[in-house]
């Protein structure tokens, strides 16, 4: 039976189509790590076995019964995204697109879906690989998935419990994107999809197009396939955003002082920004024979963000520690509050005169602005060849791998206007500004900007109202440019043999051999200007007003107490100019750092499959070698550093997958891991205080994370489709890895000048903590209602894909202190409803995750810090014409939620952001 290519309105693949009839084993078997294994001729073998066409009418349905084909082949615990399915809802990203799946969440930027969370576990536990093979993020460790389209996948697979195969340091789960190939279409086959939409905060302009063209050929010398795909996404959008910085003011001597916490900073920062995503793909392939496939790929991605923002700054805190402010917060209250002012201060922290931590007056401060732009740039480009051969019942696999990731971290200007000095005495106060806040309310900022009057005596007071913050005087203070580019060398060499044998029974033996190097480069350098005098040199003007000239209006939507205009950029840029023309980039020492690595991986492995199921057993032992060169800076010297540390760990893994019946499984599964340092961790740069014995920097001698964990679920697949599962892990850790303090304990700095002996100095750095452990349960389900009624009845349509984590988790820091696992929220849900019928096709998603814990924090945060909880509801219908041609319309973040974090407790924001509703529509045509 011949398949047309307009059949593939679904996965638009005959190896989709026959994934759904348990095509495919190799790499199902494999959950993907190999990349494809089955032969054109194989698949196309067990399509016309089964008679089986998709025709693409149900697109989520079939797709959904596509994944959980490949979920329930897999010989380990896998969750899986099918490629339509990418694209039925405003999945731009990798990280949108799996964040329906359970045990899995997403921390977001700006509104955009970024990293992953797999079951609560910290973001750099979670590896990433294209095709099998591991890929280094552009930022390091923590594998950031914004910069990668969904548009490369055909699928992504989400393991969360590893075989010997997988690299050690994955501790979550790897997700591994599937990149499309030639052999997945009959002939020619050419998809394209173009859409536009609109931002509401703002008025933004939202555009994505993707081309999908690749043909195969049978020849004289055997099967030829080529594909080239690409992809463009941009989004205009601006933000409403405020952020409070808190503090225990160690000034405040007053009773309860060190409990209090204080707003040190009042801030707006309001974004004006285009972010835009494209790749570029090529893939070519080459069966000689039955048996053989060679193959070459290349792919190039690019996450663009450019930014302007202006940054007002009420400086609450910046009289401080002043001689006047530090002998009252010393004396005791006189009398009933409120008392009145003392001379020379601001009232920051004074509960005397009626200040509370949210709500209160603070006199005479600076009110700044700060107006940069950002030009940050992550990519990767991913180039790979490789084969598959049979040999006579051996099965020989190998891949060759070059990446580079770079993350460009530029940021061309950032201009600093400041208001007078306080002066002696306050003198200077009447050209500063008077604020009255209240905090009270967490997600409404409120503050009202006055005039500063003085007395005589020194004593500050509120004067007229200012409702414009140009009508304060303001001066250009510094203008500076940043140039910072990190870039990441990653090598890989993998030899993978494979054979059936008898032995009990029936196993299939696994050895593979696997070098990796990867480098990592970071080089900064910096242009800074500033003081009047040079910068009246280059040319540039002082006064504010001269910036903002022509710059636009703010349109945005949060209830200010003053009024502003956006910096005019172009006016902005030719400052930088002038600069450029007085002043040089200067290298940044202190963040210029070369961090290497080499692992040496070997392992074996075993699948035995006896009448009711499989065990997958085996071990992986790696050996780890790093070197690092960067500097230590001692004074204003700079003085070259150089570190070196091997390890070795070995990794033994057990997989039971138990057949209950032919529709259920029971799996149980032994995992181990240890997820290696950050780069940036394990760079050999320090600071050096000799005076007070004191160093900062990086952790050269840090310790991998390690953690050994269990998994027990049971599938149940429901026919012709759907699911109900459950399951718990348990995840045992130690040593992992925390901001802290301790004693520096090494000789590698003693000969930097002046030599001495630096080894018991105190040193702020990444430490290893303790033992920890995290728990948690799963449980999914995904059904429609012609599972119960067939498919006749117009409301058979109907279907529903939901699932719900539960997580609690405990870490011990190095300060012994007991914390939940960063990431780790305690209820992840996700609930899509969806009808797709008669050609039309319409999805709701909810997601909603707890607040979790982002960061460790002190006095000077006002405790740990937290994301609070976040929903997010998207919209998706599309309706097909014909096998060709759909349209499709997408709402996104309908809700509008904010994006909160919080200090210590959740009254006490530390920032609050809303992006805005998002709307888009467009076509789909497929030849």
């Amino acid at each position: 039976m011949a398949l047309a290519s307009h059949h593939a309105l679904l996965l638009g693949s005959v190896a989709a189509s026959a994934l759904f009839l348990g095509a495919v084993p190799a790499l199902a078997q494999t959950g993907g790590s190999g990349g494809p294994a089955a032969s054109a001729e194989a698949v196309a073998a067990e399509v016309q076995a089964d008679e089986i066409i998709v025709l693409g009418s149900r697109p989520i349905a079939e797709s959904e019964e596509a994944a959980l084909r490949f979920q329930r082949e897999s010989i380990s615990l896998v969750s899986v995204v099918a490629a339509d399915a990418i694209g039925r809802l405003p999945d731009q990203n990798i990280a949108q697109a799996i964040s329906r799946l359970p045990g899995v969440s997403i921390q977001r930027d700006q509104g955009q879906a970024r990293y992953v969370n797999i079951r609560g576990l910290p973001l750099n536990w979670t590896t990433l690989s294209f095709d099998g093979i591991q890929i280094v993020s552009p930022e390091g460790r923590d594998a950031r998935f914004d910069s990668i389209p969904s548009a490369l996948a055909s699928k992504i697979v989400v393991e969360k419990a590893i075989t010997p195969e997988l690299t050690g340091e994955t501790i979550a789960g790897n997700i591994n994107v599937i990149t499309r190939s030639p052999f997945d279409y009959a002939g020619s086959h050419v998809q394209a999809k173009g859409g536009v939409g609109y931002v509401d905060l703002g008025g933004g302009i939202e555009l994505e197009g993707s081309l999908v063209a690749s043909n195969r050929w049978e020849t004289g010398i055997g099967n030829v396939g080529v594909l080239f795909s690409g992809s463009y996404y941009s989004r205009e959008m601006r933000t409403d955003n405020f952020e409070i910085d808190w503090e225990v003011v160690e000034q405040d001597k007053r009773p309860g002082g060190d409990e209090r916490v204080w707003p040190r900073e009042i801030e707006n920062k309001f974004y004006r920004l285009t972010r835009r995503n494209w790749s570029l793909a090529g893939r070519l392939e080459w069966e000689p024979s039955a048996g053989h496939r060679l193959f070459g790929s290349s792919t190039y991605t690019i996450f663009m963000d450019d930014e302007y923002r202006d940054n007002y700054r009420l400086d609450t805190d910046d009289q401080q520690n002043s001689a006047a402010t530090v002998a009252a917060l010393a004396q005791p209250c006189a009398g009933p509050i409120p008392n009145p002012l003392p001379p020379a201060t601001t009232g920051y922290a004074d509960i005397c005169i009626g200040n509370t931590p949210f709500v209160g007056t603070v006199y005479g401060i600076d009110f700044d602005a700060r107006f940069r732009e950002t030009s940050y740039r992550q990519s990767v480009f991913i180039n790979t060849i490789g084969g598959d051969h049979d040999f006579d019942g051996w099965r020989l696999s190998w891949r060759g791998n070059y990446t580079q990731s770079k993350d460009d971290r530029s940021q061309p200007f950032l201009l600093t206007y400041t208001q007078p000095g306080f002066g002696s005495n306050g003198t200077g106060a009447v050209n500063r500004t008077t604020v009255d806040y209240d905090l009270s309310d967490r997600k409404n900022q409120q503050f009202q900007i006055f005039r500063t009057l003085r007395s005589p005596t020194g004593v500050l007071s509120k004067g007229d109202r200012v409702m414009r913050f140009d009508m304060l005087p303001h001066s250009l203070n510094s203008i500076t440019s940043l140039d910072a580019v990190d870039t990441t060398n990653a090598y890989t060499g993998r030899v993978t043999l494979a054979r059936d044998t008898q032995l009990l029974g029936n196993t299939e033996l696994r050895f593979g051999l696997q070098f990796d190097r990867r480098s990592k480069e970071a080089v900064e350098k910096q242009l800074a200007l500033s003081g009047a005098a040079n910068l009246t040199a280059a040319g540039i003007p002082l006064s504010l007003n001269d910036l903002l000239g022509l710059g636009e209006q703010y349109r945005g939507k949060l209830p200010l107490g003053y009024s502003f205009i956006h910096f005019n950029e172009a006016t902005a840029n030719s400052f930088l100019e002038r600069a450029q023309a007085r002043a040089s980039y200067n290298p940044l020492l202190g963040n210029t750092y070369r961090v290497t690595e080499e692992v040496w991986s070997g392992w074996a492995m075993a699948i035995t499959r006896p009448d009711w199921g499989s065990i997958v057993y085996g071990v992986r032992v790696e050996n780890v070698a790093n070197t690092g060169e960067a500097f230590a800076q001692i004074g204003s010297s700079f003085r070259p550093v150089s570190s070196e540390s091997s390890d070795t760990n070995i990794f033994p893994s057990v997989h039971v997958n138990w057949d209950l019946a032919d529709d259920r499984k029971l799996r149980l599964s032994f995992t181990t891991g240890a997820a290696r340092p950050d780069y940036t961790v394990l760079r050999p740069s320090f600071v050096v205080n000799d005076a007070n014995e004191v160093i900062t920097g990086g952790n050269p001698f840090a310790k991998p994370e390690k953690s050994w964990g269990l998994d027990a679920y049971y599938e149940w697949y429901l026919m012709p489709r759907g699911i109900v599962s459950a399951g718990v892990f348990y995840k045992n850790t130690k040593d992992t890895l925390f901001e802290s303090t301790t004693v520096f304990g090494s000789d590698i700095i003693n000969n930097v000048p002046p030599p001495r002996d630096r080894s018991g100095y105190v040193f702020t750095t990444t430490v290893n903590g303790g033992k920890g452990w995290l728990v948690g349960f799963e449980g999914n389900f995904q059904a429609q209602l012609s599972n119960f009624v067939g498919d006749d009845p117009w409301w058979s349509g109907f279907g529903l894909q939901t699932n719900l984590t539960v997580v609690t988790s405990q870490a011990t820091t190095p300060e012994g202190d007991k914390i939940r696992f960063p990431g780790a929220s305690d209820f992840t849900v996700n609930v899509g409803p969806y009808y797709e019928k008669y050609g039309f096709s319409a999805r709701l998603s909810y997601q909603y995750r707890t607040y979790f814990l982002s960061e460790l924090g002190g006095p000077d945060t006002g405790g740990d810090i937290y994301w609070d909880n976040d929903a997010e509801l998207d919209f998706s219908m599309r309706y097909a014409f014909n096998r060709n041609l759909e349209v499709y319309f997408d709402a996104a973040n309908i809700l509008n939620g904010a994006g909160i974090r919080w200090a210590g407790e959740q009254a006490r924001t530390l920032e609050y952001e809303k992006f805005g509703r998002r709307f888009t529509g467009g076509f789909r045509l497929t030849m």
